[in-house]
C-alpha cells in the first residue's frame, strides 16, 4: 500500500537518515548494549547532520520545518534497523524535549539552549516519574521553593530516559505543596548545578543501550530564568505536549511490530520442518496474515494521526487511542513471531529476542494502557 502521508522530500529525508544510522548506529549498537548507553558523540553526529531540532528555528541551528513526519520517519527507520533502544535518545530528544524549548522559552531562554540542543552539545531530558508514584503525577513529593531569585529544589525523580546523558533535565516540581495539580511547575535543571546527582543507570529487562537514570535534588539552587512558562502551570503545560510524546511511542510501536513480521517471515520461509517450509503450514499462514493485516490498519490510523497533529488537530484522547491499541500490537505482534522462531526466538543473537525484551515497557510509559482507556473513557458522553 502507497503511504500518501510522505511526500519525496520525506522519503529523500527517510534515505539520509538510513545512511546515518548504517554509519553512526548499526556498528556500534552492539557494544551500546553491553555498556547500557550510547556514546554523546552519536547525538553530535546527528546534530552536525541535521538530524535533531528539525522542527527549531534556523537562526538557532535547527531546521526550520515544523512537520512531524519528519520524526515519524526517524521513528520508523530506527526501528526497522532494530536499534531502537540506541535510537531513543534522539526520539525523546526530538518528540518529547523539543516542544517545551520551543513553546515554552522565553527568548533568553531561546538563546542559551536551542543552539546546543540543535547541535547535539546539550542532551535533553524530562523528569515525571518519582520513586512513589507513576502516573499519578499530581502527588509528586520534589518540591521547590522559592527563595528571592531561585528556587531550591529537593526530591528526586526516577526512570529517566537519557538520564545519564541529559545535560537538560525538565523537572516536574512542586512549586505549592498544598496543591496537586494546580501546584506544579517546570524547571530545567542543567548539568553541574550543586546538589543534583545521578544515581543508578537501571539495570532494564530490555532497552539495553538506553541509560535510563536515578536522579537526586538536595538543596539545589535553580535560577528563576530555568523556569519554563508560568509558575502553578506545569501540569497543563505537561498535558498540552503529552499527546505528541504519545503519538511518538505509537509510531514507533507499529513500526516496530512491521519490522518483527519482516523478520518472521524471512525466517519461517528459510526454516523447514517435517520437510517444509515454517510458513507453509496452515497455522503460520494464518497466523502471519493476521499480524500482516492488523499491522497494516495499524499504519493507516498512525498516517491519520499523524497528519492531524501536522495539522494542529490531534486530539488528547485521539493520541490515546493510538498509544495504547499501537503498543499493545506491538506486544502480541513480536510474541507470535517469537513463537514462530520456536526455540531460536528465545535467543539474545536473533534479533526477535532483542524486540521481545524491548517490547514489554511500550505499554507502560508514557502512559498505560489502562490510562489511555481512562482518558477515552471519560470523553465518551450521549
Amino acid at each position: 500500500m502507497i503511504r500518501k502521508v510522505f511526500t519525496e522530500d520525506h522519503e529523500l529525508f527517510r534515505q539520509s537518515f538510513r545512511t546515518f544510522v548504517e554509519r553512526e548506529i548499526t556498528p556500534n549498537f552492539k557494544r551500546w548494549e553491553q555498556a547500557g548507553i550510547v556514546d554523546r558523540s552519536m547525538f553530535t553526529a546527528a546534530g552536525a547532520s541535521g538530524f535533531l531540532g528539525i522542527d527549531a528555528p534556523e537562526e538557532f541551528g535547527g531546521g526550520g520545518v515544523d512537520d512531524f513526519r519528519y520524526n515519524f520517519v526517524i521513528s520508523e527507520e530506527l526501528a526497522y534497523a532494530g536499534v531502537a533502544s540506541a535510537g531513543m535518545g534522539i526520539t525523546l530528544h526530538n518528540d518529547v524535549c523539543l516542544p517545551y524549548f520551543l513553546n515554552l522559552t522565553t527568548d533568553e531562554q531561546k538563546r542559551r539552549w536551542l543552539p546546543g540542543i540543535c547541535s547535539g552539545e546539550l542532551v535533553t531530558a524530562i523528569a515525571m516519574t518519582e520513586p512513589a508514584i507513576g502516573s499519578d503525577l499530581a502527588s509528586m513529593t520534589t518540591s521547590a521553593i522559592r527563595d528571592g531569585d531561585h528556587y531550591v529544589v529537593n526530591g528526586g525523580k526516577t526512570f529517566i530516559t537519557n538520564g545519564i546523558n541529559a545535560d537538560l533535565v525538565i523537572t516536574a516540581v512542586k512549586t505549592d505543596p498544598s496543591e496537586r495539580h494546580k501546584g506544579m511547575s517546570l524547571l530545567v535543571l542543567e548539568r553541574g548545578m550543586p546538589g543534583f546527582e545521578r544515581g543508578r543507570n537501571l539495570d532494564k529487562v530490555g532497552l539495553h543501550a538506553q541509560d535510563t537514570a536515578e536522579l537526586f535534588f538536595t538543596d539545589v539552587r535553580v535560577p528563576v530564568e530555568n523556569r519554563l512558562g508560568e509558575e502553578g502551570m506545569g501540569f497543563l503545560h505537561l498535558v498540552d505536549n503529552l499527546p505528541q510524546e504519545r503519538l511518538s511511542i505509537a509510531v514507533g510501536a507499529v513500526a516496530a511490530a512491521r519490522q518483527a513480521l519482516r523478520w518472521t517471515i524471512e525466517y519461517t520461509h528459510d526454516r523447514t520442518a517435517f520437510g517444509q517450509p515454517i510458513a507453509s503450514f496452515q497455522n503460520s499462514r494464518f497466523v502471519l496474515a493476521e499480524m500482516a493485516s492488523e499491522i497494516e490498519i495499524g499504519e493507516v490510523f498512525m498516517d491519520r494521526c499523524v497528519e492531524a497533529l501536522v495539522a494542529k488537530e490531534l486530539t488528547v484522547e485521539e493520541a490515546a487511542m493510538a498509544k495504547w491499541w499501537a503498543t499493545e500490537l506491538q506486544k502480541r505482534v513480536v510474541d507470535q513471531c517469537v513463537q514462530l522462531h520456536g526455540g531460536y526466538g528465545y535467543m539474545l543473537e536473533y534479533p526477535i529476542a532483542r524486540a521481545f525484551c524491548d517490547s514489554r515497557i511500550q505499554t507502560i510509559y508514557g502512559g498505560t494502557t489502562e490510562i489511555m482507556k481512562e482518558i477515552i473513557g471519560r470523553s465518551l458522553r450521549p
